[in-house]
């Protein structure tokens, strides 16, 4: 039985980082001081923050390839950027070998002849590659690169790209794009107050329907159209943004991840700092099928891990444009809930039934109200209508004095955080009296309102004027954006209340378990049986009681020692699946079933082809719940852990969680909640319930093995992984390995 090792591995973590020397710093900020500190795979533990100040708003820029020639182009970004420059208070140089002057401007033939230090170098050029060596003796600190062609285009394309790259990493300055735009460089409205949206997009067209949102009244402070990210990447204007004190959310486009660990990295930056992101991250669907010889490598898809590895660091995932824009205004407008109780309020019994059932089957909380408070609400809504939750008040009370009442009373219910009113429907006045009470009570109260406006049309005063006109009521088109959005807002707060980063207690030093296990790796081979459970018991996961033999007479002998019943398996290093051929005995009790047993296998991997490393005799474990746990190798992430339901059906149900490490005992427990046949580990039909706790430890031994063996462990597979009753521990029965 094994005792719990979560609390082990971290005491012993927390010890002999305090035995090298490795106090943690003072936070700044809310980030731990000690910034270059790096996990045992070697890989940082802290987002780089690149200074971004001068980008956004520089003192000085120079436009290399400058025109104000008709009908050219460059004509056109030029005179953009140079009103850009007036109202950040920049001075622009135009560079133009022929030109002595670009719109009344003075014009220099060369980056070599500019007046002074550039901050920022806009490059109107076709071939950025040959200017970048000019910008870096000329100590330009950042630029940007219009020009297309490059990775976007295939594989020429991309090489040109990995060239520029390496240029702009020996230049010491950094680069957005190539193949981005002039987003960077809009006009933002300057009337508009309390925390803005900044925008991140790799496609500009997409970003645009969150810029207009300006024109509704929802300040938008920044916009980074990273393009194909040669250099600077989303991930850094994530960090960059969580840190800006104007940022209220940071709404993202993103096509593809350029690294998955400075995602992370940045994505915890902005957990930290309590700075929702929101994204839309495309790619959904997987155009091919992976090979695996593992379960858990068939298990899960490339986003599902990016999807996984989104919501383990608070990154609040959307599907579609519209929530994107209603999500990130919500984040960045409301304040911090009161309570997670969400009433909804209607004048329509069908329209608050409608929306409270999506509501609730999307996870929000609808609280009964207490009798006394219904007893309240029906001093103003008549008897027979429904105050519970939904609140229905038949139409009538909201076109006088009551309806404010109504609202008030509400708000003033201890346990509700958010009030929800669908008006699916203009019908003034009614509806106009409504909308202007509930904006005086949301001036009121420091608890979330939210009005859902069906109307297709939009033109109508109640919501142009009086909704929209409010900074205080989140105001949404449509039911599903609302409940989205509400969702969003509560499990952020819940999130980052709680929030502890992983990447502050992920070990820094290898375990001494680390070195057993190197020595049993094969470089490019996969492992016997035998030997994926050795590399297992190194790391403290417990393995049944087996004994490697290569004679039946050797048989009879181990399973004296293991104790009948046991179980006899063909082990071979390039043998994945045994139960498929036959090379699987179960239940023998005797001597002379084990002799058979020994011959039979022997006689299948012969047949088969199969160069044998010996007999596993083992002892016999039941009565448990059969799990698989395992790692696999992501491309953008790197090592992932994969825990789910085992045995014969994992591949059938293929019921699994997956997060990538570093994580902690929480995230280890919310992988099992997401598992439809979670229940299955409570006890079913009368049986017990199994060692959860146990199961856990094993998720965290795992991840260990993962984060220490790194890219050298190309998958790893337990299944099935034998949990048994609470108290008991769990055990590994079959386990596969394969190395890089």
């Amino acid at each position: 039985m094994l005792g719990s090792t979560h609390g082990t591995l971290t005491t012993d973590l927390r010890a002999r980082v305090v035995a090298c020397g490795e106090q943690p710093g003072p936070s700044v900020h809310g980030i731990t001081a000690g910034e270059g500190d790096l996990d045992v795979s070697g890989r940082p533990l802290y987002a780089p923050v690149p200074d971004l100040d001068r980008f956004f708003r520089p003192d000085s820029v120079a436009v290399i390839g400058a025109s104000d020639a008709d009908g050219r182009p460059n004509t056109g970004i030029t005179r953009q950027l140079i009103a850009w420059a007036e109202r950040v208070g920049a001075r622009l140089h135009p560079v133009h070998p022929s030109r002595s002057a670009v719109f009344g401007l003075p014009c220099v033939p060369s980056v070599a002849d500019l007046p002074e230090e550039i901050d920022l170098a806009v490059l109107l050029v076709g071939d950025p590659l040959p200017v970048i060596e000019e910008l870096a003796q000329a100590k330009v600190r950042f630029a940007v690169a219009f020009a297309s062609g490059f990775a976007e285009t295939g594989e020429e394309g991309a090489a040109a790209q990995r060239r520029l790259a390496a240029a702009v990493e020996r230049s010491g300055l950094r680069l957005l794009g190539p193949n981005t735009n002039l987003n960077a460089f809009e006009e933002f409205r300057d009337d508009l107050e309390g925390p803005a949206i900044a925008l991140i997009t790799q496609s500009g067209h997409q970003g645009r329907p969150v810029f207009t949102m300006q024109e509704l009244g929802v300040r938008l402070s920044h916009w980074a159209p990273t393009g194909n990210e040669a250099d600077l990447e989303t991930s850094d204007f994530i960090s960059y943004f969580a840190g800006r004190p104007e940022v209220g959310a940071i709404a993202c486009y993103v096509e593809g991840l350029k690294d998955g660990r400075s995602f992370l990295l940045a994505a915890d930056r902005a957990a930290r700092s309590g700075v929702p992101v929101v994204a839309v991250k495309v790619g959904r669907t997987e155009t091919g099928a992976r090979t695996a010889a593992s379960h858990t490598g068939k298990l899960t898809g490339a986003d599902q891990v990016v999807d996984a590895a989104m919501r383990q660091f608070g990154v609040i995932r959307v599907d579609g444009l519209d929530e994107l824009q209603d999500t990130a205004a919500l984040l960045a407008r409301a304040r911090k809930p009161r309570a997670d109780g969400v009433v909804v309020y209607s004048i329509s019994g069908g329209t608050g039934a409608h929306f409270s059932d999506l509501a609730t089957a999307a996870g929000l909380r609808l609280p009964p109200l207490s009798e006394a408070k219904q007893a309240e609400l029906h001093q103003w809504i008549p008897e027979y209508l429904n105050v519970a939750n939904p609140v229905d008040n038949g139409g009538h009370p909201v076109g006088d004095w009551r309806g404010r009442k109504i609202i008030d009373a509400i708000l003033a219910d201890p346990q509700v955080g958010v009030l929800i009113c669908p008006i699916t429907g203009p019908f003034p006045p009614m509806s106009d009296k409504l909308a202007q009470d509930l904006v005086d009570a949301a001036e009121t109260t420091d608890k979330l309102v939210c009005v859902v406006w069906g109307s297709p049309v939009g033109t109508e005063e109640a919501y142009r004027t009086t909704l929209l006109g409010s900074s205080r009521v989140a105001t949404f088109r449509t039911f599903g954006n609302c409940i989205t959005a509400v969702k969003a807002y509560l499990d952020h707060h819940r999130f980052t209340a709680g929030y502890r980063s992983p990447f502050d207690e992920a070990p820094r030093t290898l375990s001494p378990s680390f070195r057993k296990a190197q020595a049993l790796l094969r470089p490019g081979h996969r492992l016997s049986e035998h030997a994926a459970k050795q590399l297992l018991r190194a790391y403290g996961i417990r393995v049944p009681r087996e004994q490697l033999v290569t004679s039946a007479a050797a048989a009879v002998r181990a399973a004296g020692l293991v104790g009948y019943p046991v179980v006899m398996k063909a082990s071979a290093p390039r043998l994945a699946h045994k139960t498929e051929l036959g090379l699987v005995k179960i239940g023998l009790t005797s001597a002379s079933q084990i002799r058979d047993a020994y011959r039979e296998l022997t006689d299948i991997a012969r047949y088969e082809s199969i160069e044998l490393d010996g007999i596993l005799v083992c002892q016999m474990v039941e009565r448990g719940v059969e799990m698989v746990v395992g790692v696999t190798q992501d491309a953008l992430f790197g090592p992932t852990v994969t825990v789910g339901l085992g045995g014969v059906l994992v591949e059938v149900l293929r019921d699994a969680a997956v997060r990538v490490p570093p994580f902690g005992e929480d995230q280890a427990r919310s992988m099992l909640a997401e598992l439809r046949g979670r229940a299955l580990l409570d006890g079913v039909r009368g049986g017990p319930p199994v060692d959860v706790d146990a199961l856990v430890e094993v998720v965290l031994r795992v991840q260990r093995i993962a984060l220490e063996l790194g890219a050298d462990l190309s998958e790893l597979d337990i299944n099935p992984l034998m949990v048994l009753p609470r108290g008991q521990g769990a055990v590994a029965l079959d386990a596969l390995a394969v190395c890089r």
